[in-house]
């Protein structure tokens, strides 16, 4: 089972728009000084007001939600910039302290199958570079094109690209970096507007595997949807791994374990944490990891346990004491938590150190 809810909002977007839905996409393309957002940040906006994101919130999204309700009738796109201190304004005003430019696109159903490509990647967790491309062209119109560029689409990027583009791209391949936005500015002739390409690094999300669908599994399930991890739960029984139990999660599993989250080939963006019920499970799942890529796994359980755990693992052969050293054992940081809620924020506060630790290694 999957669940359709991505903290990239352009998932969603080609959702909206699949239903024929008429709506407006606001995409905070820089910023100036202190702002409630950052480049990168969007909003998708319908006849109803917000539908999905937020581009700041406040007078910032009332103003903008403004704008997006005149694009909706009028369907003509636009890029704006915002004074803090002031009020919204076409492009040439004046930023004074703090402001953010903005870019509505009053028709992104005409590119749809470039969210709908983007999509597909995401759930094949392939990464990728979102490029944008607007301006205003000899009748005055302001135009907005999209484009979906996997690494391997080599085609697509000497197609469309020039040298100089496509070398803007390949260096956001040979770092892709989630949430890495970049604005170039391409000056036109004196009669025109300058034109602008946006780029977007778009990685999949660090992926959570949580191993047990009780207490703590569900409560670490929301707490890791809301710290951006892609959450996956496993139990065996399915009874417990169903959306009304566990709403947060973007993939339940259950059944049996080889087949269902031992079919899961993790990576160093992966991060397992087993707390199965009775500890019933807890060292079949870590067998199915301990010798794999993963970036992190934490197993739940009292010291005299793991200890045990530990000399069992290594007497049969299942893992060297290299290996296990890498566990984290009794799993979370140790903020003496007794609570269900407690040891998940505890587990959860150890997944973000280990997160940071992982990626500033890779940098």
């Amino acid at each position: 089972m999957e669940n359709l809810n991505r903290k990239y909002i352009y998932p969603a977007l080609a959702k909206h728009l699949q239903i024929n839905e008429n709506c407006v996409l606001a995409t905070v393309v820089e910023t100036h000084g202190s702002t409630p957002q950052k480049p990168g940040s969007s909003a998708i906006f319908g006849v109803d007001g917000l539908l999905e994101g937020t581009v700041g919130g406040g007078n910032v999204e009332f103003i903008i939600q403004k704008k997006a309700a005149e694009a909706l009738k009028t369907k003509k796109s636009g890029y704006y910039r915002f004074d803090l201190n002031n009020e919204i304004d076409a492009e040439d005003s004046v930023i004074c302290g703090g402001g953010m430019n903005i870019l509505v696109d009053a028709t992104p159903e005409k590119h749809l199958p470039v969210f709908s490509a983007l999509t597909k990647s995401l759930k094949k967790r392939v990464p990728g570079v979102l490029v944008t491309m607007a301006g205003t062209d000899s009748q005055g119109n302001f135009e907005i094109e999209w484009f979906w560029v996997e690494k391997d689409n080599t085609e697509l990027i000497d197609s469309r690209f020039d040298t100089g583009l496509k070398q803007e791209i390949n260096a956001m391949f040979e770092k892709s970096e989630k949430g890495k936005f970049a604005e170039i500015v391409r000056h036109t002739s004196p009669q025109f507007e300058d034109n602008y390409v946006f780029l977007e690094s778009i990685v999949p999300l660090p992926r959570l595997l949580i191993a047990g669908a009780g207490h703590v599994g569900k409560v670490l399930a929301h707490i890791g949807k809301l710290l951006d991890f892609e959450v996956t739960v496993w139990d065996d029984r399915a009874e417990y791994a169903n959306y009304e139990n566990i709403p947060d999660a973007d993939h339940l599993l259950s059944g049996n374990l080889a087949d269902t989250l031992g079919k899961i080939t993790p990576g160093a963006d992966t991060f397992i944490v087993i707390v199965t019920r009775g500890h019933k499970n807890d060292s079949e799942v870590l067998k199915q990891f301990i010798s794999t890529g993963t970036g992190y796994i934490g197993m739940i359980g009292s010291r005299k346990k793991i200890v045990q755990v530990r000399e069992q693992f290594i007497k049969e052969g299942w893992a060297t004491a290299e290996q296990w050293d890498k566990i984290h054992a009794p799993i979370g940081l140790n903020i003496n938590s007794k609570t269900v809620q407690e040891i998940a924020v505890s587990i959860a506060a150890q997944l973000v150190q280990e997160r940071y630790r992982l990626y500033n290694e890779n940098e």
